[in-house]
């Protein structure tokens, strides 16, 4: 095998598995990466990927494959930047193996991540949450788990990782109701639940039998729920949800946005940003300054605390030829 086989195969094996310990999800984002690229540089390069070298995957190439993902792949820039970061890394490695390719790792390495713009978040408002969740058929058994599954969200703000990874002995009902989750960075949290979501809980709880390790909302065939089949249920309840609620057409529903509306639940009940960062699982509290940006009630009252502005309203005139050529550029 090339150089850049074996260096594949000690970046997954050594590097993120037994160095840094990732998480499954990590190892599955950069092999879902660098598998597209491997594929792309086989073709552009008429070698098989397992022929391929360092050499052959040089800053052309790299820069071709993220126009490629924007282009043909409908990858929005997070995700283009989201690959190019595992390739980075990759890359990284294989500088340390090889430094006989030193020079096309560097400018490999010196492609620089896409800057885009940050949209204010999209959330749920109460009429829209409870329009969501009377879209299941509770008459079903899918339709009392997806009822809890998406009360559980909407209320604690889980990912939809940390959602499917519950299982039954992670949700405690008795005093000091709450439900315990790993998330990013294999960090635990506790998050606690109201009365309502308690009782829908419990009442599921109640019909869900089975190990205290199985999933707290497994398919009918008892495994976990996968990240799609999550997204397509979801998709499902909202289409019938804005036939009620028409406001909910305008807004692109994904499982983030339940967190985002969680969030913004939080923050117009005065919570200070830094317990809402706790309660999300942030690792930096400027993460959670994305809320206060798109609140735009908070900006009103900020405002109606300000004092009006006395100053006759004019327009600035030079009165330099300099400043004036300045003024008008």
């Amino acid at each position: 095998m090339t150089g850049l086989a074996t260096t594949l195969q000690a970046f997954f094996t050594d590097r993120l598995v037994r160095q840094r310990q990732v998480s499954a999800n990590t190892i599955q984002a950069y092999r879902d990466t660098l598998r597209l690229l491997l594929v792309f540089a086989s073709e552009r390069q008429g070698k098989s990927p397992v022929r391929l070298d360092i050499d052959d995957l040089d800053a052309p190439l790299i820069g071709a494959f993220l126009d490629h993902l924007e282009r043909e792949r409908k990858n929005g820039v997070r995700t283009r930047n989201a690959r190019l970061a595992a390739i980075r890394s990759l890359f990284r490695y294989a500088a340390l193996r090889h430094p006989e390719h030193a020079a096309t790792i560097e400018r490999v390495l010196a492609i620089p991540p896409k800057r885009f713009e940050r949209r204010l978040v999209t959330w749920l408002t109460e009429a829209d949450i409870d329009a969501l969740l009377a879209a299941p058929d509770r008459a079903t058994w899918t339709g009392r788990r997806d009822t809890a599954l998406f009360s559980l969200a909407a209320q604690t703000g889980l990912r939809a990782s940390e959602l499917i990874g519950l299982t039954r002995a992670d949700v405690q009902l008795g005093a000091g109701a709450h439900v315990s989750c790993t998330g990013k960075g294999r960090k635990q949290r506790i998050t606690p639940l109201t009365s309502g979501t308690i009782a829908i809980l419990r009442a599921w709880l109640a019909e869900r039998s089975g190990h205290p390790r199985d999933p707290l909302f497994p398919t009918q065939t008892g495994r976990a729920l996968s990240r799609d089949a999550l997204e397509r249920r979801l998709a499902k309840y909202v289409a019938e949800a804005q036939v009620k609620c028409p406001t909910m057409a305008k807004k692109r529903v994904s499982m983030h946005v339940l967190r985002h509306s969680a969030a913004m639940r939080l923050l117009r009940a005065g919570i200070d940003t830094s317990v809402i960062a706790l309660w999300l699982g942030h690792e930096q509290i400027e993460t959670t300054q994305i809320y206060l940006h798109a609140d735009l009630q908070i900006k009103e009252r900020a405002l109606e605390r300000t004092a009006p502005i006395t100053m006759k309203p004019g327009r600035f005139r030079p009165t330099d030829n300099l400043l004036a050529f300045l003024e008008a550029l």
